[in-house]
C-alpha cells in the first residue's frame, strides 16, 4: 500500500510570508495543530506545529518559526516507510510531497486502519516504547497539570487507593474545568478580539499546556472529579490489530493496558502499534 492511498489530500496549508498570528488563525478555525508551510506559488519549505509557536512566544515570523527540516514523504512511497520516519523522527504528521509541492498530510491515525487489517495477534505488551505517568485519582487537578508538563505527556491513567485503574485524564479534560480568561488568552496569543471564528474548542487544541498555573485558574478540585471513568482498555495479551482497531474507532491516540491481574500494566500509544508495519 503507498502513501497515496490514505493520506489525506489537498491539506491546510501556511503560506510565507506569514506571521504567528496567520497559523494560529488557520489551526483554531480548521481544529488542527499543525500544517505544511509554502510559498506563493505553492512550493514545500517546511512546517509549523503547535509546540514552534509557544516554544517561540516572542517570534512573529513564520519563517523562523517553522521547521525547514522537518521530514516528508513522497505519495508513491510504501507506507512502511511513512511508519519509519514518524517512529524514528517522533512525529505525527508527514506532510506528502512531490516535485515540490505538498500533495497531501499522513498521520498515525490515518495508518491504523493498516494494522487493524492485518489481524495480527502480537500481544500489545510487546510494543510498549513509551513511559507511562499514573496518577492517583485524589490528586488536585493542578499538580495533574504539572505532572503532564514534567513528564511531557499528554493523557494520565488514573488508579483509586486499591491501585486499580478507575479512569484516564486528559490535558483536555483539564481545560474543560478551568477558567481562563478569554481575552487575556486571545491578547497573549495574538488573536482578534473581533474574530467570531475563535471559539474555546478551537482554542484549547492549540494551546493544550501553553499556560501556566499562573494564567491558568483550576478549580479546587482532585482528578477524580474530572477523569473519564470506565476508559476504553486492553489486556496486556490483546492483539495489536485489536487495539488498533480500538483506537481508530474512538480516535483515541492511547490506551490504557491492563495486566492479568486487572492492574495498569502499561500505556500504548498509536506509534507503538504502528511498529508492527516494520515487521
Amino acid at each position: 500500500m503507498r502513501v497515496k492511498d490514505l493520506m489525506t489530500q489537498n491539506p491546510v496549508v501556511a503560506k510565507l510570508p506569514g506571521s504567528r498570528e496567520d497559523v494560529l488563525r488557520l489551526l483554531v478555525k480548521h481544529k488542527i495543530t499543525g500544517l505544511p508551510v509554502t510559498k506563493k506559488d505553492g512550493t514545500y519549505v517546511g512546517f509549523v506545529a503547535r509546540k514552534n509557536l509557544f516554544a517561540q512566544p516572542e517570534e512573529e515570523q513564520l519563517a523562523l518559526l517553522m521547521k525547514k527540516d522537518w521530514p516528508t514523504i513522497s505519495p508513491n512511497s510504501k507506507v512502511e516507510d511513512a511508519v519509519d520516519f514518524m517512529i524514528k523522527k517522533d512525529v505525527h504528521f508527514l506532510p506528502v510531497v512531490e516535485k515540490k509541492k505538498v500533495r497531501g498530510i499522513i498521520t498515525p491515525a490515518d495508518i491504523l486502519i493498516v494494522v487493524e487489517k492485518t489481524q495480527l495477534e502480537i500481544p500489545v505488551e510487546e510494543l510498549l516504547r513509551s513511559p507511562c505517568v499514573p496518577i492517583y485519582e485524589l490528586t488536585p487537578l493542578v499538580v495533574a497539570l504539572r505532572i503532564m508538563g514534567v513528564a511531557k505527556v499528554f493523557a494520565l491513567p488514573v488508579l483509586d487507593k486499591k491501585g486499580h485503574l478507575s479512569g484516564i485524564i486528559t490535558d483536555r479534560d483539564i481545560f474543560d474545568k478551568s477558567h481562563v480568561d478569554a481575552t487575556i488568552a486571545m491578547s497573549d496569543l495574538g488573536l482578534a478580539e473581533e474574530e467570531d471564528s475563535w471559539t474555546w474548542e478551537g482554542l484549547r487544541n492549540i494551546m493544550k499546556l501553553y499556560y501556566e498555573e499562573s494564567k491558568i485558574r483550576l478549580p479546587d478540585i482532585f482528578v477524580k472529579d474530572v477523569m473519564v471513568s470506565g476508559p476504553t482498555t486492553v489486556f496486556a495479551k490483546t492483539g495489536v490489530s485489536e487495539a488498533s482497531r480500538l483506537m481508530r474507532k474512538n480516535d483515541f491516540g492511547q490506551l490504557p493496558i491492563r495486566g492479568t491481574d486487572d492492574r495498569l500494566f502499561g500505556m500504548i500509544y498509536d506509534l507503538d502499534a504502528l511498529i508492527v508495519l516494520l515487521s
